[in-house]
């Protein structure tokens, strides 16, 4: 009876999906019935005539399904869905926590929410890639939080704070 169970007890999961697919999976894995979450988020779009609010995937290429282990492979037949994301061989089971916070965070409006997959380190080389400060490069001393960032500019080698969101700085590749 234990493991008939284990094949109805519902988890949250991870699923990687093809570039620029996360709508139209997140509408078909509705059509089977298949509970999902897909956190959107608006964005004000510019295009040459005109500006446009669209609600764009918050972490591209990512969607998140409730499922039970029956359900497993009706996820994975999914059209533009690659595979689900594994921990030590085995999909990764996201706490409905996490899921919680998650929607409560993008329910706000007070602040917008990025993502950025880069691992900001004291000691690595990044460059501002965005904003005014476009094109300087620097040691990172130390990150304050998401947003704040104390560099060592190595073009006038001084050490300055900076408060950048980290989707305007990039990591560059270790020097050989």
């Amino acid at each position: 009876m234990t493991s008939y169970n284990n094949k109805l007890q519902k988890y949250w999961y991870v699923v990687y999906i093809r570039s620029r697919a996360e709508k139209k999976v997140l509408l078909e894995l509705t059509a089977r019935n298949v509970e999902c979450f897909l956190p959107l988020q608006k964005k004000l779009r510019q295009w040459k005539d005109r500006k446009k609010w669209v609600e764009t995937p918050l972490m591209s290429g990512y969607c998140f399904v409730y499922i039970s282990r029956a359900e497993y492979d009706i996820v994975l037949q999914t059209n533009n869905v690659v595979c689900y994301v594994t921990f030590e061989g085995k999909a990764a089971v996201i706490p409905e926590n996490q899921i919680d916070s998650l929607k409560q965070m993008l329910k706000q409006n007070e602040f917008e929410v990025t993502v950025s997959q880069e691992n900001f380190e004291p000691g690595k080389k990044v460059e501002i890639i965005e904003g005014s400060m476009i094109g300087l490069q620097g040691e990172l001393v130390e990150a304050r939080g998401k947003n704040k960032f104390i560099l060592r500019l190595t073009q006038i080698n001084n050490i300055f704070t900076i408060e950048i969101p980290s989707s305007q700085l990039s990591l560059l590749p270790p020097e050989k």
